[in-house]
């Protein structure tokens, strides 16, 4: 079951939320959700109570709820979420005047992610959005854009020459990383102070460049050659991968420096802003 978590704003309340791509339904978390409608200063509380106020909602909550992994302060968890239909059945116990306006949410971003399936550059068109109210340049949200269309590509070779997701992936993509930036994706991160965030968000123009140029390769040399399975597509990474360094050698070579930098997202771009500053500020 592959499942892209995301956080929706409801209000100025943020509702961790994961969308199940087998199912093609959004799972909210109930925690957040409850907290949003009920002001509560401990929704876990409130949950526990609002079960005994409602024994049908106790009875059936094993049905209704389903743990599902999210980030929270401490890491990755399991954290209990439910679908459309199951907050629905939730939101009944909740004597909150927030509960219809939520509804309406609800249904909003199960519908945006439903047409974004029928047309994906709906997704294209949200990430450019995302990507310009985070502060990136138009060239950097043009080269981010093509990296993700590489990636999907190459992702999609490895799959038909019986690469298997997850592990097998982040191992061929240390691999190529590791050859044209001398870094595994994890000493990149550290490299550029990172934990959590995403490299290729926090790459500059050049590193994206050359780490499409890496993955490109990749994905043409496996097209050339068809290897079978995760050995032999090793070296592909490697040779994919080698393409891009000698580029980098080159280009480093002109320069007199290493293109490879410390630089990162929070080090160029304006931190975020609430709709109150904005109106603040245009006073």
């Amino acid at each position: 079951m592959t499942k892209k978590q995301v956080i929706k704003l409801f209000e100025e309340r943020k509702v961790r939320t994961v969308w199940d791509d087998q199912e093609e339904k959004w799972y909210f978390c109930v925690v957040d959700v409850v907290e949003a409608l009920t002001d509560s200063v401990n929704p876990t509380d409130y949950i526990k109570k609002m079960k005994k106020r409602d024994p049908e909602l106790a009875k059936g909550w094993g049905q209704i709820v389903t743990p599902l992994s999210l980030q929270t302060p401490g890491g990755k968890q399991r954290v209990n979420c439910a679908n459309q239909e199951g907050f629905f059945r939730i939101i009944q116990s909740i004597p909150s005047p927030k509960a219809e306006p939520f509804k309406q949410w609800m249904a909003q971003v199960a519908s945006l992610r439903l047409d974004q399936m029928q047309d994906p550059e709906l997704s294209i068109d949200q990430a450019i959005i995302d990507y310009k109210r985070l502060g990136y340049s138009d060239a950097w949200i043009n080269q981010r854009i093509k990296s993700i269309e590489v990636r999907k590509e190459l992702t999609d070779e490895w799959k038909r020459t019986g690469v298997k997701e997850g592990l097998e992936y982040a191992s061929l993509t240390d691999i190529i990383t590791r050859e044209w930036s001398g870094f595994t994706t994890k000493q990149y991160k550290r490299h550029k102070g990172l934990k959590k965030e995403n490299l290729r968000d926090n790459m500059t123009n050049l590193e994206i460049a050359l780490n499409i140029l890496a993955e490109a390769s990749a994905t043409e040399i496996s097209k050339d050659r068809n290897p079978k399975g995760f050995n032999a597509q090793t070296q592909v990474a490697k040779e994919g991968g080698s393409v891009a360094k000698a580029a980098r050698k080159q280009l480093e070579s002109k320069l007199g420096r290493s293109v490879i930098t410390k630089d990162k997202a929070s080090d160029y771009l304006l931190p975020e802003k609430n709709e109150q500053e904005e109106k603040d500020g245009s006073q």
